[in-house]
């Protein structure tokens, strides 16, 4: 049985699957290991497959098994602007793109020995919208990267048409209005596809469960080792729905690592962007100190232009930040290859060269001619991270259900679903509802509540400045997630980017990690990094 290392209180929770000796830090947990187990539930008790599919399955007749595989070499792995170019030119219109997906999503994610249960729910709209996409096409007005493309959203983003659920089976009727990003999509001609599962409430519920289930949507498996590899968590369904070619791009969210981990875990490229970059209204909260959206995509151009779509200044959230460039700003350079690395700097930790990929992935980028220097971790904690997810989820979530619920959702505190979840306790919570009671328990003084996430903050800014500064750093070099959670106090950027495999098979990725407002930087680094070592190989049962 393969071990999963656990870093228990605070990187299980939250999603943070990571390696042993990743930051012997007391003031957070214990490091111990568990053995990889068999799944107590598999497939979801709470959503039939056939429901799943009953709003376009009339709509989806006339599309056969002889389309799809016309349209395999022309979609699979496509970027997006090749995606453009190939609609240009007449291979597809938009509602053909829409129903590939759609077909493949219904092949492979549920009910056979090869799904993933990676998708929740499908937007009954989804054929209609691509078919108005296409009608729009023939204007001459300039349209943004993103138009006409299928995206799916991590199920805790609220979207019209369907329900967002959490994963949770009391938010199973949560009908909302669009989220903010949601709304952003739209406005610039994406088409939302449906909804990826996740970890339950974002993984900050049950504590002693595996990342990727959720109540609604099962046990999502990670299309690279089915029932062998972890998928990461939060955003599981999210990474392995795009790993797996079910949508050209998705949106995941992160407090700590539920961005990084799942994008490393499925070999795809992850960015949890500077804490308000983007808006968090209308998403289901863990922190309104540390969540943020963020772009889930096949490779790097996609998701620069992804960013750029989500990208916007929203006045209701208190951390959205006013910038004065435009959404063109993440992909630009990109776009036209006018990118490099020549005389960048960055921070390797000493520690992490023992790992072959990562060692690989160093001589990679000396290759394009960055210079590497060689750091060593800062000593510092993460004193009381538990606790400020804990305070934070007490007051945000309830504020999440007066502002942005379903007016039918009747909780108003997380108690209510505590004891909601109590009713059925198999079809709601197989795996126990810890974390939280850790909520519900945990109390501090204003006072108190403010110098915890000071000193959070604080730390996490020397961890990356003390180097970056001393060295002249451009950036700092992880694994995965192995640093996400000092990155989320100190609200920096890290993108991952597939890095290769173990001799397992099992993907890993290389994570940029910079100082605020750096996306477009990272994103470049990125790029050259992928263009050069193209690591990145779909998983061989779902080409």
């Amino acid at each position: 049985m393969k071990k999963i290392i656990l870093l228990l209180t605070l990187f299980s929770s939250i999603a943070c699957h990571t390696q042993k000796n990743v930051q012997n830090e007391s003031d957070i947990s214990d490091i111990s290991e568990k053995e990889f187990r068999e799944f107590k539930v598999l497939d979801s008790k709470n959503i039939e497959n056939q429901d799943v599919w009953k709003s376009v399955s009339k709509q989806m007749a006339d599309f056969t098994e002889a389309e799809y595989e016309r349209l395999k070499p022309y979609i699979l792995e496509k970027n997006i602007l090749e995606l453009h170019k190939n609609r240009v030119q007449g291979v597809f219109t938009y509602e053909k793109l829409v129903k590939f997906y759609l077909f493949r999503i219904k092949k492979y994610d549920r009910d056979n020995n090869l799904s993933l249960n990676s998708v929740i729910s499908i937007n009954p709209n989804a054929i209609a919208e691509a078919k108005k996409r296409d009608q729009e096409f023939f204007n001459k007005r300039l349209k943004p990267l993103i138009f006409g493309m299928p995206i799916l959203l991590k199920d805790n983003i609220n979207t019209e048409n369907m329900p967002t659920t959490a994963g949770a089976v009391a938010l199973k009727d949560n009908k909302t209005n669009d989220a903010f990003i949601a709304k952003r999509l739209k406005e610039e001609g994406a088409i939302i596809l449906g909804k990826a599962n996740l970890s339950e409430w974002a993984y900050f519920f049950c504590g002693d469960c595996p990342s990727g289930y959720s109540a609604i949507g099962g046990q999502t498996l990670n299309p690279y080792g089915r029932k062998i590899f972890d998928t990461g968590g939060s955003s599981s369904g999210s990474g392995v729905s795009i790993a797996a070619n079910f949508a050209v791009a998705a949106v995941g969210t992160e407090t700590a690592g539920s961005i990084l981990s799942p994008s490393s875990q499925n070999s795809v490229v992850g960015l949890k962007p500077t804490i308000g970059l983007l808006s968090r209204s209308g998403i289901v909260p863990i922190s309104s100190t540390l969540d943020t959206p963020g772009p889930m995509t096949k490779n790097v151009v996609d998701n620069a232009i992804l960013l750029a779509a989500l990208y916007g200044y929203d006045q209701t959230d208190g951390k959205s930040a006013k910038l004065k460039y435009y959404g063109n700003h993440f992909y630009q350079n990109i776009k036209s290859g006018n990118v490099s690395i020549k005389g960048k700097r960055f921070g390797a930790f000493t520690r992490l060269l023992e790992d072959t990929l990562y060692a690989a992935a160093i001589e990679e980028l000396k290759k394009q001619g960055a210079t590497i220097v060689e750091i060593d971790e800062e000593e510092v904690g993460l004193p009381k991270f538990i606790n400020l997810l804990n305070l934070d989820m007490k007051n945000d979530l309830p504020d999440y259900f007066a502002k942005h619920g379903s007016k039918g959702l009747t909780f108003q505190s997380v108690q209510d679903v505590i004891n909601f979840n109590k009713k059925d306790s198999v079809s709601t919570m197989p795996y126990g509802q810890k974390l939280f009671y850790g909520i519900v328990d945990d109390q501090a003084t204003e006072k108190e509540f403010t110098e915890m996430k000071k000193v959070l903050h604080e730390n996490g800014k020397t961890f990356f400045n003390n180097p970056m500064e001393k060295h002249t750093l451009d950036g700092v070099l992880s694994i995965n997630n192995y640093h996400a959670a000092f990155a989320a106090v100190a609200e920096y950027p890290a993108l991952t980017v597939p890095m290769g495999y173990t001799d397992k098979g099992e993907p890993k990725g290389l994570t940029f990690i910079g100082k605020p407002f750096t996306e477009k930087e990272l994103l470049e680094f990125a790029y050259v990094y992928e263009q050069a070592s193209k690591k990145r190989k779909a998983p061989k049962n779902y080409k």
